[in-house]
């Protein structure tokens, strides 16, 4: 009998818009290209740089609204106009094949995913400050600044949930925060756990 397959494990990344999450993604898959990446489905129009398919599966908001209805969705969520979510087989076929998993979702997806998929783990990062997440949201150019000022309220809403997570990666210095997401994805990730007390500071300055 050939020898039974490992799970692989689930790996759940999350952070408020302008953290540097899918930069920070994108690095770590390139350090550790044997994970693979979950691509999430969303109504949102394509952006110029992005192709279908390789950033998110891009879809009609009634066909997304099938997605939820037949039960193929992991974690569903609506982001600002947007509505985004997972689809529930790919990502458990690639565990099951002990292959593991980053998931790159929000704050309310990963509730759900934590709910389907409770031995999953979850990352959450931070900005290291209130000022360079507005200067991340400025330099994209993508949006007015009607957007760029509700993406601001609505980060730090997304920041009260840090506590919800396993782990906790400040993107102060784009290189570390890299190699904290490689320890964790490897168990090495102890000293990153989300309820450090070193993370108070910058927490209350973030939330106040």
């Amino acid at each position: 009998m050939p020898p039974s397959v490992h799970r692989g494990r689930l790996f759940v990344i999350a952070a408020p818009s302008g953290a540097g999450k899918t930069s920070l993604v994108k690095a770590l898959l390139e350090r550790k290209p044997e994970l693979h990446v979950s691509i999430s489905y969303t109504t949102r129009k394509m952006r110029p740089t992005e192709e279908d398919g390789r950033e998110y599966h891009f879809v009609s908001v009634a066909d997304f609204e099938r997605l939820v209805q037949q039960g193929l969705l992991l974690e569903y969520a609506q982001v600002f106009d947007n509505h985004y979510g997972t689809g529930r087989r790919p990502v458990e076929a690639e565990l099951a094949r002990g292959n593991n998993v980053v998931l790159e979702i929000d704050w309310q997806g990963a509730q759900q995913v934590r709910r389907a998929l409770p031995e999953c783990v979850t990352i959450f990062i931070l900005p290291p400050s209130r000022r360079s997440l507005e200067e991340r949201l400025r330099n994209r150019r993508t949006d007015s600044e009607e957007v760029i000022a509700r993406r601001l309220r609505d980060a730090v809403g997304d920041m009260s949930h840090w506590n919800e997570f396993d782990y906790v990666v400040v993107n102060d210095d784009f290189d570390k925060a890299v190699n904290d997401l490689v320890r964790i994805v490897e168990g090495r990730g102890e000293h990153l756990k989300a309820h450090r007390p070193e993370l108070q500071g910058l927490l209350a300055d973030l939330l106040a």
